[in-house]
């Protein structure tokens, strides 16, 4: 039983690295992950390959958590030109992020009216981290480098690759920030 735990595990991570075919389109390698989303379904970021991506790991108690207004007005204004914001929820940082999924969704919708996907709480950094952030962060990643805080920023090109890494106190309506932003979407 382990044996099949490890190997699925390896296979999950190898097929992580590797593009799969989605119709005439190929999985950029940032999209080839399922995830679990914030009401516990599973998510298949690759259903999002064409679209600007920005995954943002979140805590609901940080000095940084008034970003989500931000974040979310940014959803509003560009979400009908290709943009999808990833919430992804993450404990490490201080102990920011101690509630549930549901929680931390009433938290989201209730204070910021959060309308972006938020995926299931994982980990973002250290023992245990998830795929997606091995993926992003580990040292054959395009911006390598353990996350720094909450809030840090992954720009996802539209052929599913990072096209960049933003710092946690990168807001989101920084002026290089909506830049760059703006060149992914325009591509």
């Amino acid at each position: 039983m382990r044996l099949a735990i490890v190997l699925s595990a390896a296979l999950v991570c190898t097929a992580t690295a590797l593009a799969d075919d989605k119709g005439d389109k190929k999985v950029g390698p940032a999209l080839n992950f399922k995830m679990k989303g914030i009401d516990g379904k599973e998510v298949d970021l690759s259903q999002y390959q064409g679209k600007v991506v920005l995954y943002v790991n979140v805590a609901s108690k940080c000095g940084l958590t008034p970003q989500y207004s931000g974040l979310q007005k940014l959803h509003d204004k560009y979400n009908k030109d290709g943009l999808v914001i990833i919430g992804v929820p993450a404990n490490e940082f201080g102990e920011q992020e101690p509630g549930t999924d549901a929680e931390i969704k009433e938290f989201c919708t209730t204070n910021y009216g959060v309308k972006f996907p938020m995926l299931s709480k994982v980990v973002v950094k250290g023992e245990g981290t998830c795929p997606l952030y091995k993926f992003l962060t580990g040292k054959d990643a395009k911006f390598p480098g353990d996350i720094s805080w909450n809030f840090e920023k992954f720009l996802v090109g539209r052929n599913g690759e990072v096209a960049s890494r933003f710092k946690p106190t990168v807001k989101p309506d920084d002026a290089k920030f909506i830049q760059a932003l703006e060149a992914e979407l325009k591509k």
